[in-house]
């Protein structure tokens, strides 16, 4: 087989740059891992992420979309800023609830996501300062004080997040809660009625699905949430929480 110059540089490039996306996100998880607590969850999103694409509601109930930086995180939850002339300081409001996705990686097999739901509250200027301490680039935005008059600060508390991590083989999922807000993490469950046919594990695209002393167990962490099993099950085993 002949190769040119170029196909050969061009094959040393493709190598190199897999092996440049494959540490990254190992030195990502390796930071994290599978020892991770809410705290670093938020952690992750605030320095890692950091722009996250953020839905509210218009006054019609239609979808909206943003993107909103994440500034600072503590154990009561995520802290971001707005000016209040905008529509979404508005949204915010009057409907003080928000969901967020962030992405980190550079394609979809190597990449983690992180999304969040949760209560929204306007705390004002009282973190202002300290939000763009930790976020200087703001002042090339909004440069003087009398700019900065625009800008309030929103609280997102008492609220669940999921963890999904492409890179990992099978997938990965975890979920976590903040506040006083807390979550069933089992999506699709096995229950007492199954008559072990293993209908499930065939069609079980991370084969998470298992048989432990007599019964059939989806593991939660790997589980996609496509529904296969509990499509399949022919006695119905196989319950689903919203």
């Amino acid at each position: 087989m002949n190769i040119t110059k170029s196909a050969m540089v061009s094959i040393r490039y493709y190598s190199t740059f897999s092996c440049v996306l494959s540490i990254n996100i190992y030195k990502c998880y390796t930071i994290f891992g599978d020892k991770m607590n809410t705290l670093d969850y938020l952690k992750f999103i605030t320095d890692e992420i950091h722009t996250t694409v953020v839905a509210t509601v218009d006054e019609q109930g239609l979808p909206v979309t943003s993107a909103i930086d994440i500034m600072d995180y503590d154990e009561d939850g995520l802290y971001f800023l707005t000016a209040k002339g905008k529509s979404f300081y508005n949204r915010l409001k009057n409907k003080e609830y928000i969901s967020l996705t962030g992405i980190k990686g550079t394609d979809t097999m190597h990449c983690i996501s992180v999304s969040v739901k949760g209560k929204v509250q306007e705390i004002g200027k009282d973190y202002l300062d300290r939000l763009i301490g930790k976020n200087p680039y703001m002042n090339e935005i909004y440069p003087t004080a009398e700019s900065k008059q625009a800008l309030t600060v929103f609280k997102l508390y008492d609220g669940s997040g999921e963890w999904f991590d492409l890179s990992k083989k099978p997938i990965e999922r975890k979920s976590f809660s903040f506040g006083n807000r807390n979550e069933n993490n089992c999506r699709y469950c096995i229950t007492d009625s199954c008559m072990l046919c293993g209908a499930c594990l065939e069609v079980c695209p991370q084969s998470c699905i298992s048989f432990q002393n007599g019964i059939a167990v989806i593991k939660q962490e790997n589980c996609l949430h496509c529904g296969n099993c509990y499509d399949v099950c022919p006695v119905d085993a196989v319950a689903y929480h919203k």
